[in-house]
């Protein structure tokens, strides 16, 4: 007897929805019934707004007005309450809220710069802090946050002071607000995932990869489809008494 996750009717929000895990979580949630709106900064060259574009028009394509992008840059405040009240207008409201946009800017505390500190912080912990802040003004009782940690934030690899307090940061908002979310039956919860094979993971040099690897009991690293799929099932009513926890998704890295 298989078991299906029916979210038909609600609505989740993805930030950081380009690519990688972003762009897989907003196609497993699409999959699963949801409408979606897919976030992207409309920073740089504009890469991002062409591949949130296209992952929108891939889900519109498969069901019509079931996806739109909101272009907003999470390190301003402004920016993340405008898009909120654009996907209020839009949407009616949201039921999931999912904060995927990370940066990462590697480098000892010897030699980081204050800007590559600063820019990593205003992202990854501020970032969070902003989505969730005005996301719980639109969002309707009874809904589902889910935040991106890492294993960095666990382990403390070498280089990475800026990224590693910032996601050691999302765990510890997450535990709070899951007891201030508690009284509208709001669940909080972060995922801490390991290596995932992404354009960010393909940056590493092989000889680190492979001292990666012996790390990991599965002898793998992980697939975006493998933390989609877990975001789901903490969205899903499967996870209706899962609050206040970081899951670690590393094919059972124990350095």
């Amino acid at each position: 007897m298989s078991v299906a996750i029916d979210l038909s009717n609600k609505v989740a929000l993805v930030t950081g929805a380009s690519q990688g895990i972003g762009a897989q979580i907003a196609r497993t949630f699409h999959r699963a019934g949801c409408r979606v709106a897919l976030n992207h900064p409309n920073a740089g060259n504009g890469q991002t707004a062409r591949d949130t574009a296209q992952v929108a028009d891939e889900l519109n394509r498969l069901r019509p007005d079931s996806a739109r992008v909101e272009a907003a840059d999470v390190r301003q405040p402004e920016a993340v309450r405008a898009m909120m009240q654009n996907v209020m207008r839009e949407f009616g409201g949201v039921d999931f809220l999912v904060n995927n946009a990370a940066i990462i800017r590697d480098r000892t505390i010897s030699k980081m710069s204050l800007d590559e500190w600063n820019e990593v912080i205003a992202v990854n912990l501020s970032g969070v802090f902003h989505c969730c802040k005005f996301g719980l003004e639109i969002m309707r009782d009874g809904g589902a946050i889910v935040s991106m940690g890492s294993i960095a934030a666990l382990q403390g690899f070498y280089g990475q002071t800026n990224y590693a307090a910032a996601k050691a940061g999302v765990l510890a908002m997450t535990r709070v607000l899951s007891r201030e979310c508690a009284r509208r039956s709001i669940r909080v919860n972060a995922i801490a995932p390991g290596v995932i094979e992404t354009a960010m993971a393909a940056t590493i040099p092989d000889e680190v990869r492979q001292g990666m690897l012996k790390n990991i009991p599965l002898q793998r690293f992980g697939e975006p489809r493998e933390i989609a799929e877990v975001v789901l099932f903490l969205c899903s009513p499967m996870a209706s008494y899962v609050t206040g926890q970081t899951i670690e998704v590393n094919g059972g890295w124990r350095g």
